[in-house]
């Protein structure tokens, strides 16, 4: 049976709840040197599908980005041995065509943060990062928009930025001119830790808001961190669309090989 692991984060705490499960979600915590991280399991007929909540803590309280600690995350993703990884983001956008409450598939990642991440710190190894995600997966992802939300943006490239505060809108005009098309907290390292681990690994975008500067109706909008969680929830169908299509073609793809 196909499995997927999935890290996500802001508006998506609710996404096991949106597949139709052929027996009640189980939860469990994986023990990794850098703490233990609850997961939730869900199977469906297409395969079952592992959410991380990248936020999470021991208390009530939602771990800020810049506090993850993206190495225990990942390596507790690792230890479920998925076929597929995939990371859904919420962003910031500058761009017309994936306004608030649009869903993309990224293509690549910008991030200039000064923190390194890596599971190798006693030995120097270095991994390649060229082509980032998986191809075939992104094209499924792709195929399952078009049906659900009648179009992908393509070419998506997300910008890394620390948080939590939101950016200014000097910081991203200078994304802006460094290739990026949105603006997100958490891809950046999560996609580094992943390089490392050489699983297949996909990222969805979810649009949550212009980014600072950018709402063409309002320039000096202020960003609030409220509607962007709740404009992220409304997005965990599609969300969930892509994950079932990702199983139900890995699986065709298998018994075809």
């Amino acid at each position: 049976m196909s499995r997927i692991a999935v890290i996500c984060g802001t508006g998506m705490s609710g996404l096991s709840n949106e597949f139709d499960v052929i027996k009640p979600n189980s939860t469990l915590r994986i023990e990794t040197k850098w703490g233990d991280v609850p997961v939730t399991l869900s199977q469906i007929k297409e395969g079952i599908v592992a959410v991380v909540d990248r936020h999470h803590s021991s208390g009530a309280l939602r771990k800020p980005p810049h506090n993850i600690e993206h190495r225990a995350n990942v390596m507790a993703v690792k230890s479920l041995v998925p076929d597929i990884i995939v990371s859904v983001n919420s962003v910031g956008t500058m761009r017309k065509d994936m306004p608030p409450g649009t869903v993309g598939v990224t293509s690549d990642v910008l991030d200039l943060s000064t923190r390194p991440w890596t599971f190798f710190d006693e030995d120097a190894t270095h991994f390649d990062r060229t082509s980032i995600f998986d191809d075939s997966c992104s094209k499924i992802c792709v195929r399952a928009l078009i049906e659900s939300q009648g179009y992908s943006p393509s070419g998506v490239t997300v910008a890394q930025c620390v948080g939590p505060q939101f950016e200014s809108p000097s910081e991203i005009t200078a994304l802006e001119k460094l290739g990026a098309d949105t603006v997100g907290m958490t891809l950046g390292p999560e996609s580094r830790l992943i390089s490392e681990i050489e699983i297949p690994y996909i990222a969805l975008a979810c649009s949550s808001n212009w980014a600072a500067g950018r709402d063409p109706k309002d320039p000096k909008s202020p960003i609030d961190h409220h509607s962007v969680d709740k404009l992220a929830s409304s997005m965990r169908a599609r969300i969930s669309s892509c994950l079932i299509a990702l199983l139900r073609e890995y699986s065709d793809n298998q018994s075809q090989s």
